[in-house]
């Protein structure tokens, strides 16, 4: 019984000494994640830098991106590149599922990989620099400019991974596009897997940077977003920046307009920083602010110099106009549409004109209660009135009343000023005239 006792705890020994803390076997081998489905930017870049970074502290056999991207920003494009060339443990660049595509942008990202595949019926190309990012009207000479640089980049991610660089530049200079089975053909990836699982069996074994992949009975761990990075890239989508544009000006106009309701003034500053975080993060038009910025000044003017809307008229012009260029510097896929566009520049023509304008108009009124609208009202006095003071009834009130003219028994009078609880009052023009 003692033996039996001391192997089985020989036997548990052995079996924690070669289990990870989470229970997982150090000997199963174990790959990560991670899917990028959508443009490429600045929440990307956040998202591939944490898989790399935690894919090395677990010391996986590889991290996989599966990538489906239409393309994206030029400089978030560089930063993935350079964490990708820099990552200490092997990075699988996977286009999929079927029918997916490396367009642009995702050119750049699975060429830079350790290993670079691609599922039937996918496509990778088309990496012009007009469609990953900068303006999309530029003079000759920047275009040029910007299209060699693209051109010796992708050149020099081809050549150290030592895959084809003649088409490399060809899909930057000629927007070149081409399909899995043409890509592997001439040397652009390493290989085409139907799946997941095919993917690992035809990896395994593969050397990388001296190290043996083995991946035929890996586990694949899925790295998911975190919720902050989830909620960045809800926010840099095109659509959410301009409303929450919109937020901004209807919050902080609105609390202007309408001192003391505290709330829009609130949401419009959360609204405002949100939106100067994602601007900073993104190449937005300054002329759009700058034409959006003219629109709000026209519909403001409207409430003081009416001009039959011909001010507002062309601030909703200017705004929309602005709103187009806003995100001109930014590929296709960022552009707002005008079915957008329309409604919301009729729902902030309509916000100005009714309750901003009222708001000021609201402001600027004479005022209609407390002690400051008896001011040149009629009253009648109730004793006799000289320096010594009397009184008065005024919209029904009785009220202590000097005046500096003698003033008898039921005359009537003007309140000229009020000091405290005592008013100041005069006789009225035909009674003075009388006298």
């Amino acid at each position: 019984m003692i033996m039996r006792g001391v192997i089985i705890l020989i036997f548990i020994s052995l079996f924690s000494l070669s289990s990870r803390q989470d229970g997982t076997p150090v000997s199963s081998p174990r790959v990560n994640l991670i899917q990028i489905d959508g443009a490429i930017g600045p929440t990307t870049y956040s998202y591939i830098a944490r898989g790399i970074g935690e894919s090395e502290e677990q010391q996986v056999q590889c991290l996989i991106i599966e990538l489906d991207t239409p393309g994206g920003l030029l400089e978030t494009t560089k930063e993935i590149v350079k964490a990708i060339l820099a990552s200490k443990v092997p990075v699988v660049v996977y286009v999929a599922p079927q029918g997916a595509s490396a367009g642009s942008a995702g050119t750049f990202i699975t060429l830079a990989a350790h290993i670079a595949a691609m599922a039937p019926a996918t496509n990778i190309g088309a990496a012009h620099p007009v469609t990953i990012g900068g303006a999309q009207q530029m003079d000759t000479v920047m275009s040029e400019k910007i299209v060699n640089y693209s051109e010796s980049y992708i050149e020099s991610i081809a050549s150290r991974r030592k895959r084809n660089v003649e088409w490399a530049k060809k899909a930057v200079r000629e927007s070149a596009s081409i399909t899995a089975d043409e890509a592997l053909k001439i040397n652009v990836i390493d290989l085409i897997a139907d799946n997941l699982a095919d993917l690992l069996q035809k990896i395994d074994g593969k050397e990388v940077d001296g190290k043996v992949l083995h991946t035929k009975t890996a586990e694949i761990v899925p790295l998911k977003m975190t919720k902050g990075e989830e909620l960045l890239r809800f926010l840099f989508h095109p659509e959410v920046m301009f409303i929450l544009m919109l937020i901004a000006i209807y919050g902080i106009i609105g609390e202007i307009s309408n001192p003391g309701a505290i709330f829009p003034g609130v949401t419009g500053a959360i609204a405002l920083i949100l939106l100067l975080y994602t601007v900073a993060a993104m190449p937005v038009n300054i002329a759009g602010f700058a034409l959006i910025g003219l629109a709000i000044i026209l519909f403001i003017l409207e409430v003081f110099t009416p001009t039959f809307g011909l001010l507002t008229v062309g601030g909703a012009v200017a705004f929309i106009l602005g709103a187009l260029m806003l995100f001109e510097d930014l590929p296709s896929m960022y552009q707002l549409s005008l079915s957008f566009l329309i409604p919301f520049t009729i729902l902030t023509v309509l916000f100005f004109a009714f309750i901003v304008s009222a708001g000021i108009k609201a402001q600027f009124m004479k005022i209609k209660s407390g002690r400051e609208m008896m001011l040149g009202e009629e009253a009648i006095a109730l004793t006799d009135i000289g320096k010594e003071g009397g009184r008065v009834i005024i919209e029904g009130e009785n009220w202590q009343a000097i005046s500096d003219q003698n003033i008898t028994r039921g005359d009537h009078c003007i309140v000229t000023d009020i000091h405290g609880l005592k008013l100041h009052v005069k006789l009225t023009d035909h009674k003075e005239e009388k006298v």
